[in-house]
């Protein structure tokens, strides 16, 4: 398992990552993009844009980067980075397939990205990150795996997936959706040849968004590493969205709401890597106080009051437009 790098790491932020959904891509559905992005989204301004995250994030001990082939080129941002970071040999490096980035480095396409779960896809895209990142790849996952995806029961791609993990890839699955814990428990049960096929979950919890915990904690006791992703709620958690329960324990630590909503996760006992999905470095050096926060069972309480329905919450998700 490459997560076992990370257990040797005793900074404060080691158990935090840094994903490039946001930066590897001029369009997506985090609030604030026109503030943290400006209107200048060239490919040369964001890919030096993400080495200046990359550098930062890596200088304050972070060591897990996650990207995806739809991520726009966050792949080639994230290799061109390894290549001139050659004093760079201690990270982890996760990407996703299933997703084929469709906007053309546009903000207002019709379509951003389309899903596929297929064998061929798999194939297709597995050949793609290699081109990229070749041996620096550690995880690969399948991206937003819900209930219904035929990726819980295709057994060639079963077995094609095992005899990527034969070679030393770690496989590995994020969920998406109202049924996240569904999606999480039918995985579990996917095994190859009497083995389990999966050895982590990236999954959406937040203060928001509560309802995987429970599947999070079986796959954790299953022996998956727990990824966490959109603990900011793509913005909704930031200072200028935040609701005011949050904006008053904020204050009350004396650190930013965003710190205040990742050290809600950071708290729970299965999570393995928090992801910081950071558009500035400003945002990601308020994002890594987060284990600095210190929460009273009070505190606690009122952050438990923002806990929304899922499909509520899915459904307002789906309704961010692409910025």
């Amino acid at each position: 398992m490459p997560f076992a790098r990370l257990a040797t790491a005793t900074t404060p932020t080691c158990h935090i990552g840094l994903g490039l959904a946001a930066i590897g891509r001029p369009g997506y559905i985090n609030l604030g993009r026109d503030d943290d992005l400006g209107e200048n989204r060239g490919v040369e301004t964001l890919r030096t844009r993400t080495h200046e995250l990359l550098d930062a994030a890596y200088a304050q001990g972070v060591r897990y980067f996650d990207a995806a082939r739809s991520y726009g080129r966050s792949e080639e941002f994230l290799a061109d980075w390894l290549k001139k970071r050659t004093d760079v040999d201690d990270v982890v490096i996760g990407s996703k397939w299933g997703y084929t980035y469709t906007a053309d480095w546009t903000t207002d396409a019709e379509r951003h990205e389309v899903k596929d779960h297929s064998l061929a896809a798999y194939e297709r895209q597995r050949a793609e990150t290699a081109e990229l990142l070749g041996d620096r790849l550690d995880l690969y996952q399948i991206h937003s795996v819900t209930p219904e995806s035929p990726a819980l029961t295709d057994k060639e791609l079963h077995a094609r997936l095992a005899e990527a993990a034969r070679q030393g890839l770690t496989v590995g699955f994020s969920t998406s959706g109202p049924a996240q814990a569904d999606a999480i428990r039918a995985a579990l049960a996917v095994t190859v040849d009497g083995e389990p096929l999966f050895r982590t979950v990236q999954s959406t919890y937040n203060a928001l968004e509560t309802s995987a915990g429970p599947a999070l904690t079986e796959a954790r006791d299953a022996g998956l590493t727990v990824i966490v992703k959109e603990g900011m709620a793509n913005g909704r958690l930031a200072a200028a969205h935040a609701p005011q329960a949050l904006r008053t324990v904020a204050e009350e630590t004396g650190l930013g709401c965003d710190a205040v909503a990742l050290a809600v996760v950071l708290r729970q006992p299965w999570a393995g890597v928090v992801l910081s999905g950071a558009a500035t470095t400003a945002q990601l050096a308020s994002n890594l106080h987060a284990p600095a926060v210190d929460l009273t069972d009070d505190q606690l309480s009122r952050l438990a009051t923002l806990v929304e329905e899922p499909r509520a919450y899915w459904e307002r998700r789906g309704q961010l437009p692409w910025h």
